[in-house]
């Protein structure tokens, strides 16, 4: 069973011409969430990088991040958006299609010896995840690799990534689609 096929499309959605592609569908349906986490394990328990964290970025790298976590048993930390976290936070602004948006992260989540896991569901224009890459330094943490479950490497995100030097692992790609 691909992953791939357990992803619903929605054309238009948020605007005219964006094909959305909604991980809800993998999620809901037991072997496909099964089959995305045991991947990301799988990788990462054959790799021999050293990382003591994984950091989801909101709202769905919370899922698929707090399940990885609890299988390789590393800690979790959440990036949310501004407002949300309870605590002492820092926070980074970034760009937008159409304007801007504040990420933060507790300022006690993160130090000098945090390697990191960064995951997402997705990696479109790469802003959000460029900018969680800079709140984990801003911290003094060091991003180990960024992965998602899907790319869409057309749209550009996972190539700005790598043009900083950051590794960049995607289970599945949506290219032309």
């Amino acid at each position: 069973m691909p992953i791939k096929s357990k992803i619903r499309t929605i054309p238009d959605y948020p605007k005219k011409g964006i094909m959305f592609r909604d991980i809800t569908t993998l999620l809901k349906d037991p072997l496909g969430l099964r089959l995305t986490i045991d991947t990301f394990v799988q990788r990462y328990i054959s790799m021999e990088i050293d990382f003591n964290l994984i950091v989801g970025i909101e709202a769905r790298g919370f899922i698929i991040g707090g399940a990885l976590a609890y299988a390789l048993g590393k800690g979790f930390v959440p990036i949310r958006k501004k407002g949300k976290l309870p605590g002492d936070t820092v926070n980074v602004e970034y760009d937008l299609e159409y304007g801007t948006d504040t990420i933060e992260i507790h300022n006690d989540a993160i130090n000098e010896n945090s390697r990191v896991i960064v995951i997402d569901d997705l990696i479109a224009t790469g802003g959000t995840a460029i900018a969680s890459a800079q709140l984990i330094e801003k911290l003094g943490g060091t991003v180990v690799e960024m992965a998602f479950v899907v790319s869409l490497p057309d749209v550009g995100g996972a190539q700005k990534l790598a043009q900083k030097n950051y590794k960049v692992f995607s289970l599945i790609e949506f290219v032309g689609e």
